[in-house]
């Protein structure tokens, strides 16, 4: 087929699936469709700060690679996977060759990888032109993206709030339209909690079904490389690249996805049960919050689903649990920025020059207040003398947080909850109360603990500020094509009801203006 004049803006305001139709049909190429996307990070992105390095040359590359084969036809263009020619964006965790990556600190800045994290090399076997690497809190440490060395990100709903985190970049750029899809790592929801914030999906994977080889370690047993996107289908065309058995991780699992494609077009939940966790809606979530999720509640039950109320009490203690093993292994994640093997070297001004007093300069210079209070924190809680009181004590908590997702999934085939408990706060106002930031996470932790997949999705805007809010759906461990079955037919009923996409309700980037953030 011919191409088809088809503008910029309406380019990149298309699905991944739309736009790959459009790829495979001839109507429009990937090289018209990437340029498009760095024309628009070109003109909003000094106002969101997504992204944190632009990868154009070597994208447009791909992309004309890929226009090429198609051009060519014959075997070769028949073996395009789906999203091939379709733009991404990484985010600044997970290693690649020929960009930097910083992991949002400053002791890594300007450092190069020797390698490719395992989720890059199959985006570069798919030629997914990668558009660039984008902001994060430091080494995932955050729940604003305020906490990044190079500076906050913006929402792109109101950009005097924060985008979520520690994945605020990646889910930003998508909300923002300067990129289709991104890939985000969440530890403790920093994929779901800024997909809930900017009116994005956000999937996190069972534990081990996606690689994590090559994604710069916070916590270990926590950590999730995911999609980030602006459809539920989007994010199971993403996950279906992503994910698979990787021999390089340790704890990758051996059995191949399931066809989450598949189950995101099924488009059925009649006598499917769906759990509301009792523990995780209700007092202490915001009106507005609580509003949108009885609304998806009803939509759910009038499409044919069994709504159930479940109980999961030892939810109540997987925020304190979280907040002692998370700190204590990245404390021996983080043990390696030492100032020796790489990145920042700072020297001590005076004294004998050891390689402890080193050390302590680069770190010292290096880290942020977050990463420090972290490491503090885990270290303590490691120590001779508290590790069977803190450290251990966390770990029996998260065996009773396993043991209530048993329970809850012997009486329901999904779980439900709000993602956040709060829409996007203001810029600054939690910044000096790192308690009050921690609570963010209070609805997506659990997930994290269990190892099982999680799924966000825009559930509509609050009533008291007109911000997105997030829905969470929950499964079994390995079931996250029930997550895509569920998500897709919630997000068809959601957007019937709005009459389109909810990040159609967005402002225009594009018209925005700083005037407010420069006067202050």
């Amino acid at each position: 087929m011919t191409e088809q004049n088809i503008s910029a803006d309406a380019l990149i305001r298309l699905s991944a699936a739309q736009l790959a139709e459009k790829l495979a049909a001839g109507e429009v190429t990937s090289v018209q469709a990437t340029q498009a996307h760095l024309d628009r990070i070109a003109a909003v992105d000094g106002k969101v700060n997504a992204f944190l390095h632009v990868n154009a040359g070597e994208a447009l590359a791909v992309a004309a690679e890929v226009d090429a084969i198609r051009a060519a036809g014959g075997a070769d263009a028949e073996a395009l996977h789906v999203l091939a020619g379709v733009p991404i964006a990484v985010k600044d965790l997970i290693v690649t060759i020929g960009q930097p990556t910083t992991a949002g600190s400053k002791i890594l800045e300007g450092w190069h990888s020797p390698y490719d994290a395992t989720v890059v090399e199959r985006l570069r076997a798919a030629k997914m032109p990668i558009l660039g690497k984008t902001n994060l809190d430091e080494f995932a440490m955050g729940s604003s993206t305020e906490h990044s060395a190079y500076g906050p990100t913006r929402n792109p709903w109101d950009l005097d709030r924060i985008p979520g985190g520690s994945g605020g970049g990646s889910a930003a750029a998508v909300a923002a339209f300067e990129a289709p899809l991104a890939l985000g790592t969440d530890t403790g929801g920093s994929i779901r909690q800024p997909g809930a914030v900017t009116g994005t999906v956000g999937v996190k994977p069972t534990y081990g079904s996606v690689s994590r080889y090559g994604a710069i370690a916070m916590a270990s047993s926590l950590d999730q490389i995911g999609p980030v996107t602006r459809t539920v289908l989007d994010s199971a065309l993403l996950h279906q690249v992503i994910g698979g058995h990787d021999p390089r991780d340790s704890t990758s699992l051996p059995e191949p996805l399931a066809d989450l494609v598949a189950a995101a077009k099924t488009g059925n939940v009649e006598g499917l049960r769906i759990g509301i966790i009792k523990e995780l809606h209700g007092e202490g979530y915001q009106a507005g919050v609580e509003n949108r999720f009885n609304d998806a509640l009803e939509l759910l039950k009038d499409a044919g689903a069994e709504i159930v109320e479940v109980s999961c009490p030892n939810f109540q203690y997987a925020l304190g649990a979280y907040y002692l093993i998370m700190p204590s292994e990245a404390s021996s994640n983080l043990a390696k920025f030492d100032g020796v093997r790489y990145g920042l070297r700072v020297l001590p001004e005076d004294g004998p020059m050891t390689i402890e007093r080193v050390m302590g300069a680069t770190r010292a210079a290096g880290f942020g207040d977050e990463v420090k209070r972290r490491i503090i924190l885990g270290t303590y809680a490691l120590s001779a003398g508290y590790y069977d009181a803190y450290y251990g004590s966390a770990q029996k908590v998260r065996t009773l947080v396993q043991r209530d997702f048993e329970a809850a999934f012997a009486q329901a085939d999904v779980l439900i909850s709000p993602t956040a408990p709060t829409t996007a706060f203001p810029l600054g106002e939690k910044l000096d109360d790192p308690l009050a930031m921690y609570l963010n996470d209070v609805a997506t932790i659990p997930a994290n603990l269990a190892g099982v997949p999680g799924l966000s999705l825009p559930g509509g805007l609050a009533d008291e500020d007109g911000l997105p809010v997030g829905i969470q759906l929950l499964a079994p461990a390995r079931e996250d094509a029930r997550l895509y079955r569920v998500g897709a037919v919630l997000e068809s009923l959601l957007e019937a009801k709005w009459g389109g996409p909810l990040l159609a309700q967005a402002p225009d980037l594009a018209a925005a203006s700083l005037e407010t953030q420069e006067a202050k």
